[in-house]
């Protein structure tokens, strides 16, 4: 199968220097045809990515809804599609054998929101007396207040704090950068962490800009912020599924709720596509009936 990862390698290429996504986005492409490959090593059967037909696809995405759910196969199938694409572009192939393959239908399933009273009680669980605590409520304040992805929070550069302006500098998905408003209390949070806990860091070569370090002067990981939040959770024993992007989530319906603008929470958000943001919409229906009653000349 060395003739796969050849084409793996150069898509892997395409991906980051003309696509310019993060080495996480191309880890999950990459995933999704490893998985292909090892169905194809499972099941002796030779093809190439130029020789491969639509009915092999289809052995292959019908043995994985019997191990996947529905949500799973169609972010492997999307990936596979994009691969496939990438070797028409590039005039490997003439036709893709995803032509007729069917994406099972799935609903956009929303993460769990929290309510500004579970935010709070989260925050206020921190325990303050460990030098940490200080950065771990600096950190979830700004997810909150700024609505960050956790990759954008974890590489969040002193260099990026924009304080007198009252704003930030984000690097999001495809190293698109956007400013996004920060609060007066989430500033003093940040301010406090970096100039009394920080600053009596050993701070790791090339970490000295980075803004949230762990003990060992190092950038956190993103694994790190899922294992702070879940912790808290279980402290204040909240029944609920939750990540980091859970306070992104919750930001977004939030600013929605008390009124504020589709096209506004997509700037913040650093969503390339307006749908995305819509997703927010499927919301509280209460809410879209209030605002109908409240401003719509013919109620």
């Amino acid at each position: 199968m060395s003739n796969w990862q050849s084409y793996l390698k150069e898509y892997q290429n395409y991906l980051k220097l003309e696509r310019g996504l993060s080495a996480n986005t191309i880890e999950n492409y990459s995933f999704d045809i490893e998985k292909l490959i090892a169905f194809l090593v499972s099941n002796n059967i030779e093809v190439t990515p130029i020789t491969i037909t639509e009915e092999i696809v289809q052995q292959f995405i019908y043995e994985l809804s019997t191990k996947v759910n529905a949500r799973s196969q169609s972010r492997i199938i999307s990936g596979l599609k994009s691969f496939f694409n990438y070797l028409i572009f590039e005039d490997y192939r003439a036709d893709t054998p995803m032509e007729l393959i069917e994406v099972p239908k799935t609903g956009r399933k929303l993460p769990d929101t929290l309510s500004t009273a579970e935010i709070d009680a989260l925050i206020a669980a921190i325990d303050l007396s460990k030098p940490e605590g200080e950065r771990n409520r600096a950190m979830l304040e700004t997810l909150y207040s700024c609505g960050l992805r956790v990759s954008e929070l974890v590489n969040l550069k002193i260099s990026d704090l924009f304080f007198e302006e009252g704003f930030i500098k984000v690097t999001g998905k495809g190293n698109k950068q956007r400013f996004v408003p920060i609060g007066d209390s989430t500033e003093k949070y940040i301010n406090f962490y970096r100039d009394s806990i920080r600053n009596h860091l050993q701070i790791h070569k090339g970490h000295e800009d980075t803004l949230f370090l762990n003990r060992r002067g190092k950038q956190l990981t993103r694994a790190m912020v899922f294992t702070i939040i879940k912790d808290l959770a279980v402290k204040i024993g909240l029944h609920k599924t939750i990540s980091p992007h859970t306070f992104r989530h919750s930001f977004a319906t939030h600013l929605l709720e008390n009124g504020a603008d589709l096209r506004s929470i997509q700037l913040m958000l650093g969503h390339e596509s307006i749908t995305t943001t819509e997703v927010y919409m499927h919301l509280d229906r209460k809410f879209l009936t209030e605002v109908i009653n409240n401003f719509h000349p013919r109620k």
